[in-house]
């Protein structure tokens, strides 16, 4: 089980954080969301997913879902593609290139440590 990138192991471990709340230092809370669903071109790898980190006020600082699709800033010779799998980072909404829901939780977890050590 120490291998959370592993495929079965790292998805049944995010499954059961299904609604999970987690309060943090400083005020701060994570929510896990997470469904299996029927993979199609949006979420071909089969998980919904919503990861998010709030402040004292309840305001999202940091979240990994793939409820919405979103476009990526346009680049030069880039096509106009939306995108399922995102992360918002404050203001910033960027790719996230899901791997395995175990990679999914190893970064979501950097990210709340990386934040929380910051403030």
């Amino acid at each position: 089980m120490s291998d959370l990138k592993g495929t079965n192991i790292g998805l049944e471990f995010l499954l059961e954080l299904d609604g999970e709340i987690f309060p943090m230092e400083k005020g701060y809370w994570t929510k896990i969301e997470v469904k299996m669903v029927q993979p199609y071109d949006k979420i071909p790898h089969g998980i919904k997913n919503s990861l998010t980190l709030h402040d004292r006020n309840n305001s999202r600082i940091l979240g990994y879902d793939n409820a919405h699709g979103f476009k990526p800033e346009n680049r030069r010779y880039g096509a106009n593609k939306t995108e399922w799998d995102h992360k918002h980072d404050k203001h910033n909404t960027r790719f996230y290139e899901f791997e395995s829901a175990g990679q999914l939780l190893e970064d979501f977890w950097k990210d709340v440590n990386r934040i929380l050590n910051d403030c």
